[in-house]
């Protein structure tokens, strides 16, 4: 296990919010002009003195994360030809939305404008296509359909793929617990991240481990470029980590690429404010977190296996200085 010293304020922080948080596990990963600067590992698995240590091998699940690999997908679909444009409609692709979705297009799914929710199994709109901005995974949902539509086969079947090519072998959507994945939580009743029974990549049960998400965002910050070899087209990754949000939302609301957030003074945005304007990150509800920063050829992740927020935790204020903190590490590192 790796430690530098230049970056120890930052993982002495993740610790910190460890221990507020509650979780028994925590990882920080930072690759800095293509080398490994900061790797740090804490806790064990779950909270049994039995657990296993968390190591370099370590999956956590990471949440919400997961729909960046779909994103991935979907510009896949588009550089294949089988999707037009995003401006298309979503009923145009898969019929079976039509009756529940005029007006709604690519675009406003992959951006969270798209004003739809399921509510005892039914969609209802909430507001007008591109009106406003609401995180609910309907619209998820509905992408990961048009990716199975498309192709013929699920979303996990369709990245094990690009996930070979990219040798990201401790990365899937996993069913059955195996000494490598903290799991936990799937014994907990009040557990947040869902349902872990299906192989499809339809639900929140993606484990990757700190290294695979930081090659990850690594893939993202190099536009799939490894070693020299154009692995990927440059545009897949362009039209992924670029403004996708319609023009006419209002600057209140935050801004996406396809799914990552992308840096913006909105008073809803999860990146610190001290972050570089072409900084984008995405999150998981467990706690865990991947940020590219290309002004600094940087990528910085941080793993939890966070339960629940505790009383007087602010999500907001943890996320945004966690940010601002690799920020002026990464600044002062390359100094």
């Amino acid at each position: 296990m790796l430690e530098y010293n230049h970056f120890r304020s930052l993982n002495d922080y993740v610790s910190k919010i460890q221990t507020e948080i509650g979780a028994t596990a925590a990882a920080t990963y930072i690759i800095k002009d293509g080398q490994v600067v900061n790797e740090w590992y804490s806790g064990r698995h779950d909270s049994s003195k039995e657990s296993r240590i968390v190591d370099e091998h370590t999956q956590f699940n990471v949440g919400s994360i997961r729909k960046t690999y779909l994103a991935l997908a979907i510009s896949l679909l588009i550089e294949q030809g089988q999707i037009k444009s995003i401006d298309d409609e979503i009923a145009s692709y898969v019929e079976a939305y039509k009756d529940i979705s005029e007006g709604v297009t690519l675009r406003h799914l992959l951006t969270h404008t798209h004003g739809l929710i399921e509510e005892e199994g039914k969609i209802k709109r909430e507001f007008s296509p591109g009106e406003s901005w609401e995180y609910t995974n309907t619209g998820i949902t509905m992408l990961i359909r048009l990716v199975k539509h498309l192709s013929g086969k699920n979303l996990s079947d369709f990245m094990k793929g690009i996930l070979k090519i990219f040798n990201l072998n401790e990365t899937g959507w996993r069913t059955e617990n195996n000494e490598y994945l903290i799991y936990n939580y799937y014994e907990d009743k009040d557990t947040w991240v869902g349902p872990n029974d299906s192989k499809a990549g339809d639900q929140s049960n993606l484990f990757v481990s700190a290294k695979d998400l930081a090659m990850w965002g690594y893939i993202h910050l190099r536009k799939g470029c490894l070693s020299g070899n154009q692995i990927l087209p440059i545009s897949i990754f362009e039209r992924v980590t670029t403004l996708q949000t319609p023009k006419a939302l209002s600057k209140h609301f935050p801004r996406n690429g396809f799914i990552w957030w992308l840096q913006s003074d909105s008073p809803f945005n999860q990146l610190g404010e001290n972050l570089p304007s072409c900084s984008y990150q995405v999150l998981g509800i467990t706690g865990c977190a991947c940020l590219v920063v290309p002004k600094y050829n940087a990528v910085v992740v941080r793993m939890y296996n966070q339960l629940r927020n505790p009383k007087g935790y602010d999500y907001l204020s943890d996320i945004r200085h966690f940010g601002n903190l690799a920020n002026d590490l990464l600044f002062s590192y390359s100094s």
